[in-house]
């Protein structure tokens, strides 16, 4: 039987404002771009970090002067706030509780996350919003059109 690997997976929100808030205080906030719940599993390594982010940097889902999504983050001057979220990692096959022996060890997922956040910096030309690997979170989103994409960095062949 053909056992398919996970790989990192990314929920794209596109939204007008968004933040991250940790015991009372707000961590990062953004104004209009993309809230990215990013999901790291064992099998990820930084090849995935890289093509997630050229990906994600130029998916081009933002209206243009005709109100048709045609524009990149990078064309409107957005921002990005990361979260982790290894319950993208869900396993729900058996019972009612997940499991989440998918999701990537702290060990192995934060340095793939840190990576993920600076090379997206880096495309952004400018900081990116985080949350923090482990935390207790709340988010809160304004999320516009609603746009959402998911990614799989399994799918890019």
């Amino acid at each position: 039987m053909l056992k398919i690997k996970n790989r990192m997976r990314a929920v794209i929100q596109r939204v007008n404002h968004a933040s991250v808030t940790i015991e009372g205080a707000v961590k990062s906030k953004i104004q209009a771009g993309f809230l990215i719940l990013l999901g790291i599993c064992e099998e990820d390594g930084k090849e995935d970090v890289e093509w997630l982010v050229r990906k994600i940097a130029a998916l081009r889902v933002f209206n243009d002067e005709n109100h048709v999504m045609n524009r990149s983050i990078l064309d409107i001057n957005g921002e990005a706030l990361v979260v982790s979220q290894f319950t993208l990692y869900a396993s729900y096959k058996k019972g009612n509780r997940p499991s989440w022996f998918r999701a990537g060890s702290h060990e192995h997922s934060i340095p793939l996350y840190e990576a993920f956040c600076q090379l997206l910096s880096q495309a952004l030309g400018k900081p990116v919003g985080t949350g923090e690997f482990g935390a207790d979170m709340k988010v809160e989103l304004l999320n516009d059109g609603p746009v959402t994409i998911c990614m799989d960095t399994k799918n890019k062949e």
